[in-house]
């Protein structure tokens, strides 16, 4: 870890399942999916319980993908994560009060130091949600999958948001929730990282995974006085 690469830099860029939004919005859509294809099939809802376990070894490393896991428990074959992301993307919104509370205070706390991105794999209709919910206000980069055309892990999103941004990759911060598609490939480019652990972060990551990340926090609670001092 290296704090020192955290100080003020001129852009912060920053994922939208966990760090802004609860990560229970995507697996209620997933969820809902699955049982609408299962409907489809003349098959009964599947355990909602059941369900959350699946996601939950997912989220704890024990699972390579939720869609995959999800397509093969409950739709009876791995090969069906494409048609069940399909019937998932219709339904993957961000409800008025899932914002998290220390969002929009962390974000105030920024204006005005650095340029604002979200670096995400979201669906269009979230500039919609975070506009209405306040978050637009601060956003100057908008590094939303579906509208850019490249997805977390890959470095194109990545270098699309830098460019957008005018910086250079050791001059931004990304603030993220999973390993895998925001702290190792930003890592890897020469971002900054900041790993929030909710959401479909795990619930103890190991020595190795925190050594990566520069700074690994709860919530966003303070992070704007780290980064601004």
């Amino acid at each position: 870890m290296s704090i020192a690469r955290l100080r003020r830099p001129r852009a912060v860029f920053i994922d939208v399942g966990g760090p802004l939004y609860d990560d229970d919005n995507y697996l209620a859509a997933a969820m809902s999916a699955v049982n609408g294809l299962r409907a489809r099939e003349g098959r009964p809802p599947a355990p909602a319980a059941e369900m959350r376990a699946l996601y939950d070894a997912v989220r704890n490393g024990e699972e390579p993908s939720i869609r995959t896991a999800l397509a093969r428990e409950f739709l009876g074959d791995p090969a069906r994560r494409g048609e069940l992301h399909s019937a998932t993307r219709p339904l993957w919104v961000h409800p008025p009060g899932t914002l998290a509370p220390d969002a929009l205070p962390f974000l105030r706390g920024i204006a005005g130091s650095a340029v604002v991105g979200i670096l995400a794999n979201q669906e269009a209709g979230v500039v919609d949600a975070l506009r209405r919910d306040g978050v637009g206000d601060y956003v100057s980069v908008w590094g939303v999958s579906a509208l850019v055309g490249h997805e977390k892990p890959s470095a194109e999103l990545f270098d699309w948001c830098l460019a957008e941004a005018g910086v250079g990759a050791e001059e931004a911060v990304h603030i993220g929730n999973r390993f895998d598609n925001d702290v190792r490939p930003a890592h890897d480019l020469g971002l900054g990282t900041v790993w929030v652990l909710r959401g479909e972060a795990p619930d103890d990551p190991s020595p190795s995974e925190r050594a990566v990340a520069d700074l690994v926090v709860p919530d966003l609670v303070g992070l704007d006085r780290v980064l601004f001092a």
